[in-house]
């Protein structure tokens, strides 16, 4: 489809929304003891909601597309939100957000994410993304089933003027561009990079972890870094979306940028899990092997990884976790027994999925998250421990960088677990990637593994302008 053509597809899109919303006004105001959602749409064709999210200037702007390409959405502004804003516990967290969505439409899908460990103080970084935030767009672009549709949504609460509301959707909608035409700019020159931990700090702090497993305490521990990039100006954020060199990559795309120059990026191969009212799917991701260290292709890498003792032992480790702590909640676990190698420019990682049927008193998404979050791939084997060990290690503030992202509504969810990130602040990027520890690990040789796991999102920030 031309640009032509898709500019006139969106701009009739937009008319036939307002011709919506104008309908609605004429209809009278009933009121109503509780909150409602009054939502418009719009068919729409072909469309690259990239470009069309990069052309438009109101935030909150956001981004979410499936590992497997078929359902995405695009939105922007903010129609309601959910805010966790107070520090506790992870399990007070999800609860919290559980309470919030039983008082929402079940057909509003909101799209946001959760901070690794609400236990660990927000730094100055992260200032811009509360511990927990998701946003129901005023306007977004849904693609699923097959479907592609303009969508504006209004949440009404009791004693709100629904027509004024109606009228300043009127309004927003008369101004919203219906180009493609990407407006950012080029991301400007890097003049700096610094890591912290260091590559010396990194491996003191890998060799103190190496110890604790031949005390016998711990099995695994993920430890992170933070690779932090300066730049000449300001960073458009929305560029790491439009210039992602690897479209075919298995990898869910998340994008949230919650006011302008504040966004988190993450390119993320791994599903934390996705809920249909109670049926579940969730997987055992680890295990890596290196490519271009290997100088492999994608069968050998296969081979490599499917004969490594330790990328075994690791991947072993988040299977029986996840099997153990799914057992409590559901009826009906199916571990896929065979271990698959999934495989993305780079990488390529260990990888088995998993279902499961949620008992009925336990068919919620709080409960999920409890159960599920961190995964061993993020946290470490036991959890709990192994979460004591990052808090104090790291010398940063993971923020959202390895926590639930995604979209949840009432019945339905699908979060992706937030690595391979990327933090925008203004005229800095903060990379986030990490690598399982387990007894035998070289702490040289994680420190290259992480190098090649941010390669990707490194890349964007390199091409020629």
């Amino acid at each position: 489809m031309s640009a032509d053509d898709s500019f006139l597809m969106m701009q009739k899109a937009l008319q036939l929304l307002e011709e919506s919303v104008k309908t609605a006004l004429q209809q009278p105001s009933v009121e109503h003891g509780e909150a409602v959602l009054e939502s418009f749409r719009a068919p729409l064709g072909e469309v690259d909601a990239t470009r069309w999210l990069s052309a438009q200037r109101l935030f909150p702007k956001l981004f979410w597309m499936n590992r497997e390409k078929s359902e995405w959405i695009a939105g922007i502004g903010e129609a309601d939100r959910i805010e966790i804003s107070e520090s506790g516990p992870n399990d007070l967290s999800f609860l919290m957000l559980e309470e919030a969505m039983q008082q929402k439409n079940p057909h509003a899908r909101y799209i946001g994410g959760i901070c690794f460990n609400n236990l660990q103080e927000q730094t100055d970084l992260w200032s811009a993304f509360s511990p927990g935030l998701f946003i129901l767009p005023l306007l977004s672009i849904e693609y699923r089933d097959g479907q592609t549709s303009l969508v504006a949504s209004l949440w009404l609460k009791p004693g709100d003027d629904r027509r004024k509301s109606l009228e300043q959707l009127l309004l927003t909608l008369s101004t919203l561009s219906a180009s493609e035409t990407p407006e950012a700019a080029a991301i400007p020159e890097m003049t700096q990079v610094a890591y912290c931990p260091d590559k010396k700090q990194w491996i003191e702090n890998c060799e103190t972890i190496l110890r604790t497993f031949d005390e016998g305490h711990l099995e695994k521990v993920i430890l992170a870094r933070q690779t932090e990039l300066l730049f000449s100006g300001k960073v458009p954020a929305i560029r790491f979306l439009l210039d992602y060199p690897f479209p075919e990559n298995s990898t869910y795309r998340f994008y949230f940028e919650p006011v302008e120059g504040h966004a988190f990026i993450s390119f993320t191969p791994e599903r934390l899990y996705r809920r249909d009212g109670e049926m579940l799917q969730t997987e055992a991701l680890a295990g890596t092997v290196t490519k271009e260290t290997a100088k492999a292709d994608d069968n050998m890498a296969s081979e490599l990884l499917l004969n490594s003792e330790k990328d075994m032992r690791e991947h072993r480790f988040v299977m029986d976790t996840i099997y153990r702590e799914l057992q409590p909640v559901c009826s009906d676990i199916d571990m896929q027994e065979q271990v698959d190698v999934l495989h993305i420019n780079r990488l390529a990682h260990l990888y088995a999925r998993c279902r499961a049927r949620l008992r009925p008193e336990f068919c919620n998404d709080s409960t999920v998250l409890r159960q599920l979050h961190p995964t061993p791939a993020v946290g470490g084997v036991p959890r709990e421990e192994a979460m004591e060990l990052i808090l104090s290690t790291e010398p940063f503030g993971r923020g959202w960088y390895a926590g639930p992202v995604g979209w949840l509504s009432r019945d339905a969810a699908e979060f992706a677990v937030g690595i391979r990130s990327a933090l925008v602040n203004e005229n800095r990027v903060y990379l986030f990637s990490g690598a399982g520890l387990v007894k035998g690990s070289n702490p040289l040789s994680e420190w290259e593994e992480v190098d090649q796991k941010i390669g990707d999102i490194l890349a964007i920030t390199q091409q020629p302008t």
